[in-house]
């Protein structure tokens, strides 16, 4: 088919559905429709573009190369259509049932999840926060894909297609366990850098805030682990003789509910921010303007 106005245009919702999804029931299931509604559109659609869209394969469909490539251009375009009327659209956080998927560094999620959730539960019930993890190398992907309409962590400048807000100035604090030889004596930097460190780095990298802080003064750490998740940091600490430079805030949280000890970083390390990025067709979005007022009214209180 060359000429678009032959088309049926919702079957390319259905089409999307089952890109997304690679599910032909899961994308029934995500458009409100029968299972035999969905391979009947995709039938018609396969008629009508000469292709076979998608293969069945244990679990599911695998889209074709000619869906592969048809894929992308759709879903961008619905989402500037669902965009742009929701835009338009009176936005009612006590009433309204919108999805607002997110991408959050671990740490943006550590420190601004709970008491964002506890809001939305109280102004908002009806509304779902659908968090997912971002970070400097995949945040502006997923806003140009729509995969997120915001995203919170440290990041560089975006692009002009993008506004960026700053939220969090954030110090650092070294954490450990209580009975750790470094909680008695001296506090030098010495004895810090021969300790052995523990870094966590959710890409794998092993420069940190801290690395970055040494390079001019022709000094280096003991790195002896680097771990993806910080939820692994308390029992890692508790365990062994590593230490941790981490977020203030994160340090202090992770002392208190785990019996850790912090002390402050013998290093200079320079602060580091969170900031707020979204794209800039979103502006006049109601509900993402809401959301992101939520955001920095919490941050602030952080």
């Amino acid at each position: 088919m060359t000429n678009l106005s032959q088309l049926d245009l919702n079957l390319l919702r259905v089409f999307d559905a089952v890109a997304r999804e690679r599910h032909v029931t899961r994308a029934a299931e995500r458009l409100g429709l029968s299972q035999p509604a969905v391979s009947n559109a995709l039938s018609r659609l396969r008629g009508a573009l000469g292709d076979e869209l998608f293969l069945r394969r244990p679990g599911g469909v695998e889209p074709t190369a000619f869906a592969l490539a048809l894929a992308a251009p759709v879903a961008e375009a619905l989402d500037r259509l669902a965009e742009t009327l929701a835009a338009q659209a009176p936005f009612d956080p006590a009433t309204s049932r919108r999805v607002f998927p997110v991408a959050f560094s671990e740490y943006a999620e550590a420190v601004l999840a709970p008491r964002l959730l506890a809001r939305l539960g109280r102004e908002a019930p009806g509304c779902l926060l659908a968090i997912r993890h971002g970070d400097r190398t995949n945040a502006e992907a997923l806003l140009e894909r729509g995969d997120a309409v915001l995203a919170v962590a440290v990041l560089p400048e975006p692009g002009a297609l993008y506004t960026r807000i700053r939220l969090l100035p954030e110090a650092f604090m070294t954490l450990m366990r209580p009975d750790h030889p470094l909680t008695e004596g001296e506090w030098t930097l010495d004895r810090f850098l021969s300790t052995p460190q523990l870094l966590h780095s959710a890409n794998g990298s092993r420069d940190g805030a801290l690395d970055v802080a040494l390079e001019g003064t022709g000094r280096q750490r003991r790195l002896g682990a680097v771990v993806a998740h910080l939820s692994a940091v308390p029992q890692i600490l508790l365990q062994t003789d590593l230490i941790i430079t981490l977020s203030a805030r994160l340090a202090e949280a992770m002392a208190a509910s785990h019996g850790l000890v912090t002390r402050p970083t013998p290093v200079d390390v320079r602060h580091t921010r969170l900031s707020l990025v979204f794209h800039r067709r979103l502006e006049a979005d109601a509900g993402h303007a809401w959301l992101r007022r939520l955001i920095l009214a919490e941050a602030r209180e952080v």
